[in-house]
């Protein structure tokens, strides 16, 4: 898991939500922004990755934006913005193995239509017959 925290630039703002009156007060929302292109923690290719699998949450400037607001405290939500963005880049980083299609054996094939033969021997000896 690659650690790229130094590069992160924080903005705090107004939550919504419960709160109360620290609600207009406070500003404990947390957006996270991250500009992936000039990052130095990944190469060419990880940048690139990154970009084509969160190209919905990037703008067109290269940004990554996060927004989180769930705790009522600035520090709880700035560090569940450190651990959500960490989590989605290093998840868009991952390579899925390729899938090798596989057949199933003669012998599942045999049970299969054995069992399909079974049901319907039962339900046709429960017909009414004339």
């Amino acid at each position: 898991m690659r650690d790229f925290t130094k590069e992160l630039n924080f903005k705090t703002s107004r939550s919504s939500g419960a709160g109360g009156q620290n609600v207009n007060k406070v500003e404990t929302s947390v957006t996270v922004t991250w500009n992936v292109e000039e990052s130095l923690v990944f190469n060419d290719r990880q940048k690139s990755l990154i970009t084509e699998k969160l190209k919905n949450r990037i703008n067109l400037e290269g940004f990554l934006f996060l927004s989180v607001s769930e705790n009522r405290t600035q520090l709880m939500n700035k560090n569940k913005a450190i651990e959500k963005i960490l989590e989605i880049v290093n998840a868009a980083l991952i390579i899925p193995k390729r899938r090798i299609a596989t057949k199933p054996s003669n012998a599942k094939k045999e049970k299969r239509l054995d069992s399909k033969k079974k049901l319907s021997d039962k339900k046709e000896s429960r017909r009414f017959k004339l």
